[in-house]
């Protein structure tokens, strides 16, 4: 298998992992407040990133790598979280899944801004028609559901394009288990004091889904998806395998009629397979002639 291949098949595994995450934290933040999910999950998964460091001695990051840890950290480690958990305070699992479809082009774009790639000009209009597609979605539902909501969802979508094309461009020379382990340690001081700070007076009523859900971010969306996503952008390209991110919709609304037993509507439905079918197109164009 040549490296593209595995930088798909890597990818692909990275997000079959995060398909699970909205549904895991609009689980958890029934019982857990936002901010504090946000800084417990990064606390959790930056111990686990620390003794993993330590275990394998893993080099120091270098001055020049400092600035781009520090964009991932605010990017995926952070901001992502966060905005994600304040929005399914107002949207369902299954209707800000949809805008995980804006993803692709978020991430392509910043892949050129910051990964130096250039995809042919027709892999933008594919990456374009999928994106209009969600927005299409989202203008048609007259934005009743919560503008605040989707407007979160949007602000998500933006960092978290961000800090995936940082990492993926910093794995090349770090590794891309190394990136996200020194991001979430580097988060470590200020987000265990602030899940100190908002930790709940008692637990008492902490039903056991949400203590599943949050040991799911965690484990597997702070910090196992990583591993596997970073690896597969470094080696099939940010813009070409950032393409997978099309499919996450299909997988987060299975699991949100699955286990949530949420409403998933034929328009949702519709969307979501529209923009699947732009991934062909997007994935044969993305590399320059």
């Amino acid at each position: 298998m040549d490296t593209a291949s595995r930088g798909w098949l890597n990818g692909f595994i990275g997000m079959l992992i995060f398909s699970g995450s909205l549904a895991a934290t609009r689980v958890a933040v029934a019982d857990f407040e936002p901010v504090f999910l946000t800084a417990a999950r990064a606390t959790i998964a930056g111990a686990l990133a620390l003794l993993a460091l330590w275990l394998l001695r893993a080099r120091r990051p270098t001055r020049v790598q400092a600035v781009p840890l520090v964009i991932v950290a605010v990017g995926v480690v952070i901001g992502f979280p966060l905005l994600t958990a304040l929005a399914l305070q107002h949207v369902t699992s299954a209707h800000s899944v949809v805008f995980i479809a804006l993803l692709p082009l978020s991430t392509a774009a910043f892949g050129v801004l910051r990964g130096g790639e250039r995809p042919r000009p027709v892999f933008w209009i594919f990456s374009v028609l999928g994106s209009l597609l969600v927005i299409g979605f989202a203008a048609a539902q007259g934005l009743t559901a919560s503008p605040a909501g989707d407007l979160l969802m949007l602000a998500a979508i933006l960092v978290c394009g961000l800090g995936y094309a940082e990492g993926a461009k910093l794995s090349r020379t770090l590794g891309g288990w190394q990136v996200i382990c020194w991001a979430l340690v580097l988060s470590l001081p200020a987000m265990l004091a602030l899940a100190l700070w908002r930790l709940p007076d008692s637990v008492a009523g902490v039903g056991a889904p949400a203590w599943v859900g949050l040991g799911y971010v965690s484990l597997f969306s702070m910090l196992i998806g990583f591993v596997f996503w970073y690896r597969g952008l470094a080696q099939g390209g940010i813009a070409a395998v950032g393409q997978l991110q099309l499919l996450q919709p299909l997988f987060g609304l299975a699991l949100a009629a699955g286990l949530l037993r949420e409403s998933v509507s034929p328009a949702m439905l519709a969307v979501t397979v529209a923009v699947i079918g732009c991934v062909a197109g997007a994935r044969h164009f993305s590399r320059a002639r």
